[in-house]
């Protein structure tokens, strides 16, 4: 007679040792470390936005502005490498419609925005002003960054296992237990870019910008076993 199947598994988990037959108990937590920076790059997204009867107009318009803008951005020493072309079209404009519905073409706007990258930030107001007197019609983003930032999220990550431990350490107290092993950290991270606050001055004085500090945090995971 064959012997059930049931009573085979019956008989392989009696023989199994404690450590297979049961998981550890563990405790997870999260830890959350941040560090803050005065940033050291800025980036602005400028251009010129024009309009004409034919599209040809409207292009050769542009380009003629266009010129004038990376001329300034050339005699503020902006290298080619940090000028980059963000946004380039070309479209028919309509009026609203007459009484029986039907739209008119009325001409052509041409948009062509660069993006800009400033080796440092206290640049940033004067390539603003400069921009606006060279002809960019159109300032529609400022940014700021840190060129290296290992160091910080290396602090950042110190301080998230240290507040990751703290907190397993208070909940195990509290539960009349104790941390073991470290089983497994994982991490999700960020780094968080406030907007600049930034006033637009007479032209006689330079825009004045804000860049504020830029925080890079680290979130991590802890398990530990716990007895």
């Amino acid at each position: 007679m064959k012997t059930p199947f049931f009573l085979i598994l019956a008989v392989a988990a009696a023989f199994a040792s404690p450590a297979q037959a049961a998981d550890p108990r563990t405790i997870a937590m999260t830890g959350h470390g941040e560090t803050r920076a005065a940033p050291d790059m800025a980036q602005v997204t400028a251009g010129v936005s024009t309009m004409a009867p034919t599209a040809a107009q409207a292009l050769a318009a542009n380009s003629s502005r266009m010129k004038t803008v990376f001329a300034a951005l050339e005699k503020l020493g902006v290298a080619e490498k940090d000028i980059q072309t963000a946004n380039f079209f070309v479209s028919p404009q309509y009026s609203n419609g007459d009484n029986n519905g039907s739209r008119r073409l009325t001409g052509y706007q041409v948009n062509n925005d660069v993006t800009v990258r400033l080796q440092g930030t206290a640049k940033l107001g004067g390539a603003l002003d400069a921009l606006v007197a060279a002809g960019a019609n159109q300032i529609n983003g400022v940014s700021f960054s840190i060129q290296n930032n290992a160091p910080l999220l290396e602090k950042a990550r110190i301080e998230a296992i240290a507040d990751a431990r703290a907190r397993a350490e208070t909940y195990a107290k509290a539960a009349g237990v104790s941390l073991g092993a470290i089983l497994s950290i994982s991490e999700g991270g960020s780094e968080a870019a406030p907007r600049p606050v930034y006033r637009m001055a007479a032209m006689a004085a330079e825009t004045r910008i804000a860049p504020g500090e830029q925080s890079v945090a680290a979130d991590v995971t802890v398990v530990w076993e716990i007895h």
